[in-house]
């Protein structure tokens, strides 16, 4: 009798792969899979939306560890209708998407993007660079999980005074205070900077629109670094424009890439990075600290122990 798959849907370090053999010996791992092998796959490592029906319409599909900590891509749905177990990564990214945000900042706050624009020109230039104080400002953190706690670490180690946005307002530790998500625009009033970290589901999709952005501040700040579609992107060219808020910076857009006619492209008080602040160093390592962890609860109990999601919630 064949045994059970793991299918590794990107390619891992020798060492990891050794390790998970070892986990489950009574597995078969692979990373390309011949046609009369896919009834055999119990657990997907990673996801590629060209064997997605393949996967699905095969009936021993058990558990999906995805490599990403946004699952909206997934068709969770029929994960939900099949029984089939689903976990992220959530976690890996924190430090790297702590840091994206905060270079953002500094690179506006200290003036360092107008530098960059005026060497690139020969400009000297000291009276028209923008400059400001990132310690003692007011920052609101909307999605208190994972990258949202680290965040929270990074910033109040510089002297900012962090609040926190979740779906009820549960306390969580590291916050001055958080709110329930449906006070956004109401919160967002007396923050200087609004960063967005949330997942993409129904209740997330352009929840980042022209009411939140109506009630900040004119010199207030806003960030995304969660998913593109949280945020209404018509609406946020038109905040921008009409310096409703002074200053934005995407590292997530609705459509990627980035069309080439976007408007955005033409906004001056607007940072472009291209999906880069997830980017990690050492991440297999980072991700096979979790995989590993559930393979072994997974094997033992047919259970998952580290970042399981809720199918209905999306997260």
């Amino acid at each position: 009798m064949q045994k059970p798959i793991i299918n590794l849907q990107k390619a891992f370090r020798k060492e990891f792969v050794t390790k998970i053999q070892e986990i489950a010996p009574n597995y078969q791992v692979s990373t390309e899979l011949a046609d009369d092998e896919l009834n055999n796959v119990e657990i997907s490592v990673g996801w590629k939306r060209e064997k997605e029906l393949q996967l699905l319409n095969h009936s021993n599909l058990k558990w999906v560890q995805a490599v990403s900590a946004g699952v909206d891509y997934l068709p969770l749905s029929e994960f939900e209708k099949k029984g089939i177990l689903l976990s992220n990564g959530s976690g890996i990214h924190s430090l790297s998407i702590s840091e994206h945000v905060i270079g953002t900042l500094l690179t506006y706050y200290r003036g360092i993007g107008q530098a960059i624009k005026n060497q690139a020109v020969k400009k000297w230039d000291q009276t028209g660079i923008h400059y400001d104080q990132l310690s003692g400002k007011n920052l609101l953190i909307v999605g208190t999980g994972h990258i949202g706690k680290q965040l929270s670490v990074s910033l109040r180690g510089l002297g900012v005074n962090v609040y926190g946005i979740n779906t009820t307002g549960h306390p969580v530790s590291g916050f001055i205070e958080t709110y329930s998500i449906k006070n956004l625009a109401k919160i967002a009033e007396g923050m200087d900077i609004v960063v967005g970290i949330l997942p993409g589901t129904e209740a997330t999709y352009h929840i980042f629109n022209s009411d939140v952005f109506s009630h900040m501040q004119p010199d207030a700040v806003f960030i995304n670094v969660g998913r593109g579609d949280c945020v209404h992107t018509k609406e946020l060219a038109t905040a921008l424009k009409e310096q409703q808020i002074a200053f934005a910076a995407l590292d997530v857009f609705e459509e990627e890439p980035l069309p080439v006619d976007s408007e955005l492209w033409e906004l001056e008080n607007l940072l472009i990075t291209p999906h880069i602040s997830g980017m990690t160093v050492d991440f297999q390592w980072k991700f096979m600290t979790i995989f590993l962890k559930n393979l072994k609860s997974y094997v033992a109990e047919g259970k998952l122990v580290e970042n399981q999601i809720e199918l209905r919630k999306g997260y």
